[in-house]
């Protein structure tokens, strides 16, 4: 089996990829090396309830924009 370029795949193609395929540890690795090199994720701290989440407004922007349907 051939596998596919997974550098030359998006974040979201490999991301994609990697859950259909979750015994490749080739692409889970190279999905994880993407993710740091990306570094599009937003720090915090651990929070113990919903309300404290309402103080982190860019993450809350981010966790909406990312549960929003893609374009088909």
């Amino acid at each position: 089996m051939i596998k596919p370029d997974f550098q030359a795949m998006s974040q979201k193609e490999l991301h994609r990829y990697v859950l259909d395929h979750r015994d490749d540890q080739d692409a889970f690795h190279t999905f994880v090396d993407k993710l740091h090199e990306e570094g599009n994720w937003v720090e915090m701290p651990a929070v113990e309830s919903e309300e404290e989440l309402e103080q982190y407004p860019d993450f809350m922007a981010r966790l909406r924009k990312g549960t929003e349907q893609p374009d088909a």
